[in-house]
């Protein structure tokens, strides 16, 4: 039996819908709201596209999947599911990565319209840049917990997801995980750096021991190692690689414990210079703590097991439970076999726990709980059903504006977690226009690149910059030097013999400009080249005009204030967000199940103020520029027809 609503359109308008395509871009949390919501609401025609498969954690909320569908394709199970509403509805669904060539622009030229429910920054920008190739109008959304937002994009009337500069994902220096960590954040990547060390692929990038090459140590090397002899023949252990070492104490999980978090700390105490100003870490040894152990070292707190924080002595147990059931995993695998670390696999989630609270009480941070970590560890928001199913009818709702003609009526509405001083849950604003230096809708995209032509290689060129920073899926390179040299083409094999020169080889210096072409999203971008002898440590490139790392001074009007997050500090703002402060507890790892679209939701203005914006990935909330008062008016008298009042 077809289910659909009726009587709340207007004739030509239901049929409009029954006749147009529209293209869904995943098929999860919001995917599976938006898509029962479109056949309800009388769309026929949908294509559905996702890579992913259906997870056990996915069916608290995205319920179209059931167990039974566990391990299946979520895009062809959500269509299956959608059609017992609607059997008369043409649904196509692709078990791909939107980001697949065969997606091209004139692949998206066959819809009216395109709606996002993703959640990751590279699939966004990239869907982003073919639906303004394709001129197709785009409703970008996303959801973070409580908070939400919903988005329309069309090619020279609104900014674009990309107009406003993000803040770069953040990363630690190494020898802050190694040697100094002053953050639980820390702590938890150098676990989840040990796992794969011990059990999964050995990365020396990720390397565990201590840093003795920190610069801020300045130790005598001949002296310390003298001093760290005793501690080294504790444990008979040798400086090896950490799998080797494990391995030939057949995973000994004694003789683990004491080397990291004992024989490891020891060493570390003898550099000197790094204790000077800072509490110095206090060795634990598994024996002492054996022969103290309490019976209310074992929990701090009461409540749900993975809320609960244990004792030391609680964690040297998990600890030792893990590495037992990690070492019989790795044996039923044969030789040679690695584990890969999964926030959903118990043993490896709870050998992080374990050994990121031992780092912690090492270093004297306060401990936290499995489920604190595992979010942070796997850079989780967690998904609330809710609001997925709110983001979703509010995508439908705009969509239905664009398909009537009415684009001027669409707005930018956010979802916060707290009604603001006008009892008001959702907050419409008026959409943006395009930023006149987009470095992706702009009529002619340009940017400026500071680098070190003698220490760039072509290789870093076109993946560090052109494809992880600027999003490019197949870039084309010529020099503009009246030659029209070919740096790298897109054709497997024509250009790999430059991967290893410098771009100081081919005459590139301080000035040039190179010509980037990405004939998949039909993107051209011209870079020009700044030659800088010297950048901060372990930066390679840097933009001219990225988002700075923090937020501008808030303004010290208590009202002003208030205004700005909707009198919640927990308040979420745009994707679109430029210029956020650092937030600890969502760097490293981008693995969470919903994040916020262009940014995850919320606040919008009340006053003349400025409207912070919360990014899609690392949750870092930062201020946009201020409205005009006449936007700030026209925002307002449409309040009372978009949002919900709570009286």
């Amino acid at each position: 039996m077809t289910v659909q609503l009726v009587g709340s359109l207007r004739k030509e308008l239901a049929e409009s819908l029954s006749a147009c395509r529209v293209l869904v871009v995943g098929a999860g949390g919001i995917g599976c709201e938006l898509l029962k919501n479109l056949v309800l609401t009388g769309f026929k025609n949908i294509e559905v596209i996702d890579l992913d498969t259906i997870d056990v954690s996915n069916l608290n909320r995205q319920f179209l999947f059931q167990k039974k569908h566990v391990g299946k394709s979520k895009a062809q199970v959500a269509k299956e599911s959608v059609l017992q509403f609607c059997p008369t509805a043409n649904i196509t669904a692709y078990h791909d990565s939107i980001m697949n060539p065969d997606y091209n622009v004139e692949f998206f030229r066959n819809f009216m319209l395109v709606m996002n429910a993703l959640d990751n920054r590279a699939a966004r920008n990239h869907v982003n840049r073919m639906c303004l190739a394709a001129d197709i109008p785009l409703i970008e959304s996303g959801t973070a917990g409580y908070l939400g937002q919903v988005t329309v994009i069309k090619k020279g009337l609104t900014e674009c997801y990309e107009c406003q500069p993000k803040p770069t994902q953040k990363t630690f220096p190494g020898c802050t995980i190694r040697n100094t960590p002053s953050e639980p954040i820390h702590c938890i990547v150098w676990a989840k750096y040990l796992f794969n060390q011990l059990f999964g692929e050995e990365d020396a990038d990720q390397e565990v021991s201590p840093d003795t090459a920190d610069p801020e140590a300045a130790w005598n090397p001949a002296e310390t190692e003298a001093r760290a002899m005793a501690s080294e023949m504790d444990g008979d252990i040798k400086r090896i690689s950490t799998k080797d070492w494990a391995r030939s104490t057949g995973y000994d999980p004694v003789k683990l414990f004491n080397k990291l978090f004992k024989d490891d700390i020891m060493y570390l105490l003898t550099m000197d210079k790094l204790w000077k100003k800072r509490k110095a870490p206090l060795p634990l040894d598994w024996h002492k703590l054996e022969s103290q152990v309490r019976p209310q070292d074992d929990v701090k707190a009461g409540g749900l097991k993975d809320q609960q924080v244990l004792g030391v002595w609680g964690y040297c147990q998990l600890f030792q439970q893990s590495i037992e059931t990690l070492r019989s995993q790795l044996k039923e695998k044969g030789d040679g076999a690695e584990l890969v670390w999964d926030k959903d696999e118990p043993p490896a989630m709870d050998f992080v726990t374990a050994a990121a609270n031992l780092r912690m009480h090492i270093f004297s941070m306060n401990m936290k709980s499995r489920f604190d970590i595992k979010s942070m560890a796997g850079n989780i928001i967690p998904a609330i059903a809710t609001t997925n199913a709110i983001i979703a009818g509010l995508i439908v709702m705009e969509g239905l504006k664009v398909l009537s003609g009415e684009l001027e009526s669409c707005r930018t509405i956010f979802l916060n977690k707290h009604p603001n001083l006008r009892k008001k849950l959702l907050v419409p604003c008026i959409l943006d226009p395009p930023c006149a230096n987009c470095y992706v809708c702009a009529s002619r995209p340009e940017v400026t690149v500071k680098l070190n032509v003698h220490k760039t290689t072509v290789l870093s060129l076109q993946d560090k910059i052109l494809k992880e920073r600027f999003g490019m899926v197949a870039p084309d390179v010529q020099i503009e030097d009246g030659k029209g040299t070919i740096l790298i083409s897109s054709e497997e094999g024509e250009t790999d013999a430059n991967n290893g020169k410098f771009l100081s080889d081919f005459g590139i210096r301080n000035g040039s400009r190179l010509q980037s072409d990405d004939f998949l999203q039909d993107y051209t971008l011209l870079i020009n080249v700044l030659h800088v002898e010297d950048l901060e440590k372990d930066v390679e490139f840097e933009v001219v005009g990225d988002a700075p790392d923090k937020a501008p001074t808030p303004p010290s009007n208590q009202e002003d204030a208030n205004s700005i997050a909707n009198g919640n500090k927990d308040s979420a703002q745009p994707s679109t967000s430029s210029n956020a402060p650092a937030e600890e507890d969502d760097v490293m790892f981008v693995d969470s199940d919903e994040a916020a679209s262009s940014s995850s939701s919320a606040a919008a203005p009340t006053s003349s103020t400025k409207r912070k914006h919360l990014d899609d990935e690392t949750g870092e909330a930062s201020a946009k520029r201020p409205r005009t008062n006449q936007s700030h008016e026209a925002a307002d008298a449409d309040d009372d027809d978009d949002i919900i009042a709570l009286d």
